[in-house]
């Protein structure tokens, strides 16, 4: 845990993207029609002023982030799960939002909503303890050094967390890269915002309550990669 603090912001003073590409495989004629007709109405525009939480949700009682959802199988059963709860969902790959949004037109989903640039652009749009919950599944771990400027953990986004969560709300965080785990957990260690308090030794292990495998895990469990870390933090 020796990484140093550093804060991700370009020459211009915008914050700085935390992915790469932002598309892969053309995308099929039924998922191009519903970028084109079903995206813009899932699709969080972001004006000058703060996001209104409630506008977005009427009726959900309560309101959660996931940042990266790739596939969108976790955050699509959330909410086929748990309807009362608003979910904000964001993701730069092109063939990740492509599924999910088949996702939402195949089940109905009418609790989520989409963001599809830099999430810490939505975070500073929102409002002081906006949020009951927030997740980081999997994000990319850049491990090359010269790339960690790059990964989404950072004084600045954790700040950003800390203040859109309401007290007592949980950050839950996964990865497979033990390097980007020690990274994360150094920089909660310095935050006066968060607490990271296990109840016991190697829980961090296990998956989270009804958690199931993304087709990320199961390419890396084939790949050699069989051990993961579920950390949850919870905002002070």
């Amino acid at each position: 845990m020796t990484d140093k603090p550093h804060h991700p912001l370009n020459v211009s003073g915008e914050p700085r993207a935390f992915f790469g590409r932002r598309s892969g495989k053309r995308l099929h004629k039924g998922q191009d029609r519903l970028f084109r007709e079903l995206l813009p109405q899932l699709a969080i525009v972001l004006g000058d002023g703060m996001l209104d939480p409630a506008a977005l949700f009427p009726r959900s009682t309560s309101r959660i982030i996931e940042i990266g959802y790739g596939g969108g199988e976790h955050l699509a059963r959330q909410a086929r799960q748990h309807p009362e709860t608003g979910f904000i969902g964001c993701e730069v790959f092109s063939g990740g939002i492509a599924k999910l949004v088949e996702k939402v037109d195949e089940e109905g989903l009418e609790n989520i909503r989409l963001f599809t640039d830099d999430a810490l652009k939505l975070l500073q749009k929102l409002p002081d303890a906006a949020l009951d919950g927030a997740y980081l599944p999997y994000p990319d771990p850049w491990p090359k050094t010269r790339h960690h400027k790059r990964r989404f953990i950072s004084p600045l986004t954790l700040g950003e967390l800390a203040r859109v969560l309401k007290p007592g709300a949980v950050f839950r965080f996964a990865t497979d890269i033990e390097d980007y785990a020690n990274w994360t957990l150094a920089h909660i260690l310095r935050s006066p915002h968060f607490r990271f308090d296990p109840q016991r030794p190697r829980i961090w292990h296990e998956p989270y309550a009804g958690w199931e495998p993304t087709r990320y895990e199961e390419k890396a469990r084939l790949e050699g990669r069989h051990i993961s870390f579920y950390l949850s933090f919870t905002r002070l």
